[in-house]
């Protein structure tokens, strides 16, 4: 697709609102017009705005006048004209209209806060043209957000610890991971290695006076790595930071197929209040589809072994939307997974990687898949608010089916805390490990710098001096300021 962009510079909206419609398409954005099998040119002159689109030879267009002269507006009432294009074209329209943000709660909140709810809520509904379903999920998960933000203190920080290692590599994941097959040959210098970045982390919070407030290892699969490992690593965050005052230490034991009982021992010892099992989906067709050696029997026992290990806070994944799976069949699990009684629930959309090829009948398949998925999720928390599991925290990827989120549901007092803060950006995230970022925000402020570790595990070992080397940042960041 060639979006063609005239008189103006919103290149980078326009082009993220193109992939709702075109997820997969490759989209040159040029400052002239060039036409092609699908082509936009999108134009402004003074306050007049006008889109047209070209779909396949088929032809759509909207002129819109903007309300004032300010580059936001004008930015807003193109992309309403792109979108009616767009939405006149394909015959779908998104429940999320023009936001394609990753943090839409986090947007009405601040709303909320400058000119009240009911001000917020028009905005999203009568200016983003978000449903007005889409807006209640964001004012309900941000009032649970708001009260768990004022939990913080100024010098509060999060760990985040990465062990990018999996039983195998599922088909849709987009994540730094590794299978232990191909890459365990690493692991053992790679945990040596990471125990050094912990203790160096945890000296330089001792030396800034920064106090974490939640731990979080996640992967990859943390329990791909055996009992002893496990150990070695929360072992030394004890012996690094002092934990005294923490308000959670999540576990994301994740894929079933590789919990146990001395594993889940192991996290348990090393102090962990709260872990993660992810089936993904307790259907066993669909679990073979998209490449995960496991079956819903095999999470069940997760679950009964993580009971009896002595674990009360509980949270178990699921996606909707993956390959093979229906609407009865995702209701299917989320029933089962009802019936394991986890104190929280995080219900994914299913964000793919590659491309469905485009019909050239102007057949969509991925607005079909994401419409079934959109039942699903509607499902989800329908049945799961009205048990009580109420959503606490969302956010938004690219390339989702149906342009849907991700949202937790928790029973009240089991929210994520971890989640919230990284999503939100509340404080100072401390990240160790391989594909690790370290995210500084400015104490009492809204200011952030990145500090990024090498991607991959086998460039995390060999240039390990690096990474020590850039931790020294988080001294310099904290030397501007007092905490």
């Amino acid at each position: 697709m060639n979006l063609c962009n005239i008189n103006h510079s919103f290149n980078y909206e326009l082009e993220k609102l193109c992939r709702i419609f075109l997820p997969y398409e490759k989209i040159a954005v040029l400052n002239e017009i060039v036409e092609s099998e699908i082509y936009a040119v999108c134009k402004i002159e003074d306050c007049r705005c006008f889109a047209y689109l070209n779909f396949f030879g088929k032809e759509f267009e909207s002129k819109l006048s903007s309300p004032n002269t300010t580059d936001k507006e004008k930015e807003l009432t193109i992309a309403t004209c792109l979108f009616n294009c767009f939405v006149a074209a394909t015959g779908y329209k998104s429940e999320w209209g023009l936001l394609t943000g990753v943090r839409p709660a986090k947007l009405f909140s601040r709303l909320a806060k400058s000119g009240g709810k009911a001000a917020a809520k028009n905005y999203f509904e009568n200016r983003l043209l978000v449903s007005p379903y889409k807006t209640k999920l964001c004012e309900e998960t941000s009032v649970t957000e708001a009260e768990i933000i004022e939990k913080n203190s100024r010098n509060s920080f999060s760990l985040y610890i990465s062990i990018p290692f999996c039983p195998s590599r599922c088909s849709y994941c987009s994540f730094v991971s590794h299978s232990v097959d191909k890459a365990g040959k690493l692991i053992d210098e790679y945990v040596e290695l990471l125990c050094k970045e912990i203790r160096e982390t945890g000296k330089i919070a001792r030396q800034e006076n920064l106090k974490p407030q939640t731990v979080y290892i996640g992967g990859g699969t943390p329990v791909a790595i055996s009992a002893k490992q496990i150990t070695q690593i929360m072992n030394t965050v004890k012996e690094s930071f002092d934990l005294s005052g923490i308000s959670e230490y999540t576990v994301e034991a994740g894929r079933p197929d590789a919990i146990d009982k001395e594993k889940l021992m192991a996290i348990k010892q090393g102090g962990a209040t709260r872990i993660s099992v992810n089936p993904q989906t307790m259907n066993n067709n669909v679990l073979k589809e998209i490449g995960r050696n496991h079956t819903a029997e095999q999470t069940v026992e997760a679950m009964k072994l993580a009971r009896e290990v002595g674990f009360n806070n509980i949270n178990m994944d699921l996606i909707a939307g993956l390959p093979t799976d229906t609407f009865e069949s995702f209701k299917n699990t989320l029933d089962i997974l009802l019936g394991l009684d986890p104190e929280s629930i995080t219900v994914h959309s299913l964000s793919v990687k590659r491309a469905a090829n485009i019909s050239r009948e102007n057949e969509l398949p991925e607005i079909e898949t994401g419409k079934i998925a959109s039942q699903m999720v509607r499902y989800a928390k329908e049945t799961l608010e009205s048990k009580g599991i109420l959503p606490y925290y969302m956010y938004r990827q690219s390339k989702t089916v149906g342009n849907l989120e991700n949202v937790g549901y928790a029973k009240k007092g089991y929210e994520g805390l971890y989640n919230v803060y990284i999503m939100d950006e509340t404080h100072t995230i401390l990240a160790c490990g391989a594909s690790a970022v370290t995210k500084l925000r400015e104490p009492g402020g809204d200011y952030i710098e990145r500090i990024f570790n090498f991607k991959y595990p086998y460039e995390y070992i060999s240039r390990f001096s690096e990474i020590i080397e850039r931790k020294k940042g988080i001294n310099e960041f904290y030397s501007k300021y007092s905490i």
